[in-house]
């Protein structure tokens, strides 16, 4: 049984009413991974906008594994004390993480972003020698366009993971860089400038699919449209 594990903030727990990239993705692997395989982590729920709290488990459609590591306005900041516990715990094999806008926006330069980058990988090996971690860089956002120093860490903090990620990768313990969504524009894949509708959730779950089929011949090319 392989096991996954979603890391991420806001865009990966997703909202009441929503599918989720996690849903799309999971979908996929049902299509194309050809072995047991389920979703893990501590949590299950949704962000409710009416109670501004992860509350709700109301998702647009609820049968598939929901089990994830992600919060609303959670970043690596947030999530590097925790990661060893939960690796441990939950006996994961592959980390899915999408993590960074929430410390370059309120808590982290881009150095010390990657520091904790660092320390996220160092202690989820620690519970796991053989995890397999893919890793999406920030995505560009409405924020981005009108805050130019904000911008400006984005990519910096981009540039560093992409070297962190190679200067940590092991052949016991890969780690995967993950393109973001070629045709992603927060115009036309999000519904606020940040969070992914339809189109940007199949963009997200087929990004880190077709990354995990070319370096690690996991599963197959994605194929599901919006």
């Amino acid at each position: 049984m392989l096991r996954f594990m979603f890391v991420g903030d806001s865009m990966t727990i997703g909202s009441a009413g929503e599918h989720t990239w996690r849903h799309r993705l999971w979908q996929h692997l049902c299509d194309t991974y050809g072995g047991p395989f389920t979703f893990v982590g501590p949590r299950e729920t949704l962000h409710d906008p009416s109670t501004d709290a992860p509350t709700s488990h109301a998702y647009a459609d609820p049968g598939f594994p929901r089990a994830h590591l992600a919060g609303w306005g959670e970043g690596w900041h947030h999530m590097t004390p925790l990661i060893g516990e939960t690796v441990r715990s939950c006996r994961a094999d592959v980390l899915l993480v999408s993590l960074g806008l929430i410390d370059l926006g309120f808590y982290t330069n881009a150095e010390q972003t990657a520091d904790n980058v660092r320390s996220f990988v160092t202690d989820a090996r620690a519970a796991n020698p053989h995890l397999r971690v893919a890793v999406m860089p920030v995505l560009h956002n409405i924020r981005a366009d009108t805050d130019a120093p904000f911008a400006e860490q984005v990519t910096r903090f981009n540039e560093l993971l992409a070297k962190t990620l190679a200067d940590l990768d092991e052949a016991d313990s890969p780690l995967l860089l993950v393109p973001p969504p070629a045709s992603y524009d927060f115009h036309t894949d999000t519904y606020d400038g940040t969070h992914p509708n339809e189109r940007g959730e199949h963009g997200i779950a087929g990004a880190f699919a077709d990354a995990m089929h070319e370096a690690w011949e996991l599963g197959g090319p994605y194929s599901a449209a919006p």
